[in-house]
């Protein structure tokens, strides 16, 4: 159980859906090469549990591939890299097993020069079929399809339990920052800028403290009878829809439409220089009704005038069912006034806080400056960054393994006094000694 700061006092989380690979073997990561001895692919290989920790920092570019994480019970703790800490270029990760945390990596895709519609269509980060996974304090730049997704397959087995066991199942996304999905870039299907997907009848999906930023929707798209808390999100310069909800006729014919369920709490939607005119916080398509809690969420445009909570795309016969409760179990979160997310999450969301990339500070500063817009090519905001590599030897008695934070009160890159830039988890278990 980890602990965050309050107003006033310390509050419990609820506890992660996963201790990952606590526990097990110390694996290091002792090069940047995409594959071979010694690199990060070879480590999530392993079978058995195990902590992936870093001695190098710097770029791992993966060239077009897709990192496949298929062995269960795994940490992979990219705190520990040596600043810059580890920024994946040209590629993305996907998660197809079971009690994995992902921790404190950028993911930065690019279209890499392929040529529009071409075809190279990568999520940044996505489970496919997975469950019990933590991904937090991560940055997901410029992906070709989603940044940040929970998917799987639709329809396992005969009964709604068998589909919500088959797909992706109790998935946390906390304290990530996704960005810049490319529009009109290399997906074969044309435009494509997407922030997450929430696929059908996946369930226990989790958002907590993320930023969403220009991307043209899925922030997140939530699919027939998948079921989300939402919890203090940022959403700025989405284009056409912010939230959505879609059980699509087409998808499901010969299945009985199931209910799906958001709950949304003190989350902001602020517009920005894409932003369609009276774009709603929640938007219903398709077929399928959809029941909904919300509390304190807030949505404004670019200067600040409000905006709809509902509305609609497309002739639909979906009904949104509003609830007096909450769906989904809210116990022990500490949730900020909505009129606080912004300014908390600009300094703590994302990866490495502490220590940022180029990237992450253009993105955060624009939307504390209400800047930036949608892209189609990485080219428009200066390309795939220059990052050093670094080395620096790994010692295990200077880390709490079982949290995988620094004994010393400092992470690596990270210079005294510079606690105001972590998240309230890691400053609360600092001031407590923990």
């Amino acid at each position: 159980m980890a602990f965050v700061a309050g107003a006033g006092s310390l509050k419990a989380q609820p506890a992660d859906p996963t201790d990952g690979g606590r526990g097990g073997k110390i694996i290091r990561v002792t090069t940047l090469a995409k594959d071979g001895p010694g690199s990060l692919a070879a480590a999530l290989a392993t079978k058995g549990k195990r902590i992936v920790v870093f001695e190098v920092g710097g770029a791992i570019d993966l060239q077009q591939s897709t990192l496949t994480i298929d062995q269960p019970f795994v940490t992979i703790a990219g705190q520990t890299a040596p600043s810059p800490g580890i920024t994946i270029l040209r590629g993305g990760i996907d998660v197809k097993t079971h009690d994995v945390k992902l921790q404190h990596l950028r993911i930065i895709t690019g279209a890499d020069g392929q040529a529009k519609r071409s075809g190279w269509e990568a999520d940044a980060f996505s489970t496919a079929a997975a469950s019990r996974v933590l991904v937090e304090n991560c940055t997901f730049l410029w992906a070709i399809d989603e940044n940040m997704s929970a998917s799987g397959p639709r329809f396992t087995g005969e009964t709604v339990a068998e589909w919500r066991k088959g797909t992706s199942h109790d998935i946390v996304f906390r304290l990530n920052l996704a960005a810049e999905g490319l529009a009109d870039s290399s997906h074969p299907k044309g435009e494509h800028s997407k922030g997450s997907l929430v696929h059908d009848n996946a369930t226990g999906i989790v958002f907590d403290r993320n930023i969403w930023a220009h991307n043209v929707e899925r922030s997140p798209l939530v699919k027939g009878g998948a079921q989300v808390l939402m919890i203090n999100n940022l959403i700025y310069n989405p284009q056409h829809r912010a939230v959505h909800y879609n059980l699509m006729d087409l998808e499901w014919a010969g299945h009985q439409p199931v209910t799906g369920k958001i709950t949304a709490i003190g989350n902001v939607l602020r517009g920005g220089n894409d932003t369609d005119p009276g774009l709603p916080f929640l938007m219903l398509g398709g077929v399928g009704d959809l029941a909904y809690y919300g509390k304190d969420n807030r949505a404004v445009d670019r200067h600040g005038n409000p905006l709809p909570m509902f509305g609609r795309y497309g002739e639909t016969a979906a009904r949104l069912i509003e609830a007096d409760r909450p769906l989904a179990n809210i116990e022990g979160y500490d949730i900020l006034p909505s009129g606080d997310v912004e300014t908390t999450l600009l300094a703590t969301a994302g990866a490495r806080p502490w220590d940022r990339g180029s990237e992450e500070i253009r993105v955060l500063f624009f939307i504390a400056e209400g800047r930036g817009e949608i892209i189609d090519d990485e080219s428009e905001v200066g390309g795939y960054p220059a990052i050093e590599p670094a080395t620096a030897r790994f010692v295990e008695t200077d880390w709490d393994l079982s949290r995988m934070t620094p004994r010393s009160g400092l992470y690596p890159g990270q210079k005294t006094g510079a606690q105001e830039h972590l998240s309230p988890r890691d400053r609360a278990m600092r001031n407590r000694g923990k």
